[in-house]
């Protein structure tokens, strides 16, 4: 009797688990600062993202539009309480806003999470990321984003970090890209958000990609990629070529 071809099996991974994102961890970068988000920046933050003019900030959120600052509140209490996802509040680090770093609650700009925390299998998700139109598609987004995966990555332990989006929403697709994450494929009929349908575009990077994608996003920040007017010299996918 032939013997049988043995399975091919994954790689054994040693180590340790990875730790859970700590609530009061303080990500300090050149433009931004990420701090513990509170319900005390909801009356800061809520003129940048109410209003009819803001509506379509929500349009691939799992919440909102707010009309009520009282509810906006109440929903950022129960995001501060929360353990999965984790969430933070991105400060800017313009001295017209507060001092570098602090938190004062007048200098949010933007809130992200982690969620999906899987120490065990060290994989890990960045979203429900809401960014105030003032620091859209500015280098205070990307740093924020490079902020999250540095810790995530090198201070953390984890393998995987994902993004994950509504496939319809084209600015959050195009953004995983540039920041060097990779398409993994589409989840049809994947959830029910709003009472509508919703496709889920996965993304992914892991560690062995993350010192190039490191040095390309440290590169892409740095002052000297950006002219007197602050128009980019080269852009973020350059510097990974």
């Amino acid at each position: 009797m032939a013997s049988r071809v043995p399975n091919p099996l994954g790689a054994i991974v040693t180590g340790s688990p990875a730790q859970r994102p700590s609530r009061d961890a303080r990500l300090v970068g050149r433009h931004v600062t990420l701090a513990r988000l509170s319900a005390q920046h909801a009356d800061a933050f809520y003129p940048h993202i109410s209003g009819q003019e803001n509506a379509h900030l929500w349009d691939y959120m799992s919440d909102g539009p707010y009309d009520d600052i009282a509810v906006f509140r109440a929903g950022l209490e129960a995001k501060e309480a929360s353990r999965d996802p984790v969430f933070y509040a991105i400060l800017s680090n313009d001295q017209g806003s507060g001092a570098a770093g602090s938190n004062n609650s007048g200098s949010i700009i933007g809130i992200a999470s982690y969620l999906r925390i899987e120490p065990n299998h060290r994989c890990i998700e960045v979203g429900n990321i809401m960014y105030s139109p003032q620091m859209q598609r500015t280098p205070s987004a990307t740093e924020a984003m490079y902020l999250m995966a540095r810790y995530a990555f090198e201070d953390l332990g984890y393998r995987r970090y994902e993004w994950k989006c509504n496939a319809l929403n084209a600015p959050s697709r195009r953004a995983a890209l540039r920041l060097g994450f990779t398409f993994e494929g589409l989840f049809r009929k994947h959830l029910i958000v709003k009472g509508r349908n919703r496709d889920t575009a996965w993304y992914s990077m892991v560690d062995d990609e993350w010192p190039t994608i490191k040095q390309a996003l440290e590169s892409w920040v740095d002052p000297s990629n950006f002219d007197g007017e602050g128009k980019q010299k080269k852009r973020l996918e350059e510097f990974r070529q």
